[in-house]
């Protein structure tokens, strides 16, 4: 039959857990069932750090093949998401190391624009105007903040990791995360007093 959606998979409605053991054990199609469950929101996650689709499909390639053969290492099947988003967040940074590529303003600015396009219509153009306004001085405030606080702020505010996971991806203590995500609030706070 033309036009049907397809049939789905029979390990779709399994728990996360269960597919992390399956998969822990070799079974390649619990595996490809979490690659397929998980992998839009690692390429989100991939792309707001790259700031590139490209660079993201090629990070979410990468974590996955990391996530297929250390997935025996995972401590609690469960949450199988955020060791997943974790590593994506490691091959992200990564990935922009090797291209001696620093987190720019790119993928923050696609992340707002993309976050007030779900919004309602402003009722007027002056509204339409400070929204604007108001997400570009984001922008600038973002891009003057130094490259650690940045990556902390982005994994924080747009891909929700908590302190440890930060911690993780970026290889530093979870003191170190505080003290930058602290100091990156400071500074964004006072750079947006206007907009308040």
């Amino acid at each position: 039959m033309t036009g049907s959606p397809p049939a789905p998979h029979h390990l779709d409605a399994v728990p996360d857990a269960l597919l992390a053991g399956r998969a822990a054990d070799g079974d390649t199609a619990a595996f490809e069932t979490l690659a397929r469950r998980h992998g839009p929101v690692m390429r989100a996650a991939a792309r707001r750090l790259t700031g590139s689709l490209a660079d993201a499909d090629d990070v979410v390639q990468e974590a996955l093949m990391r996530a297929w053969r250390q997935i025996d290492t995972l401590r609690e099947p469960a949450a199988v998401r955020g060791w997943l988003l974790r590593i994506t967040g490691s091959r992200s940074i990564d990935h922009l190391r090797r291209r001696r590529f620093h987190t720019d303003v790119d993928s923050v600015e696609e992340t707002l624009d993309a976050g007030m396009a779900g919004r309602p219509a402003s009722p007027d153009p002056e509204s339409s105007a400070v929204s604007g306004s108001r997400i570009e001085a984001l922008k600038r405030a973002l891009a003057a903040l130094p490259e650690e606080q940045r990556r902390c702020w982005v994994l924080k505010e747009f891909n929700d990791q908590s302190y440890e996971d930060i911690a993780q991806t970026l290889n530093i203590s979870t003191a170190s995360v505080r003290g930058r995500l602290a100091r990156a609030r400071v500074t964004l706070a006072r750079e947006m007093e206007e907009w308040r």
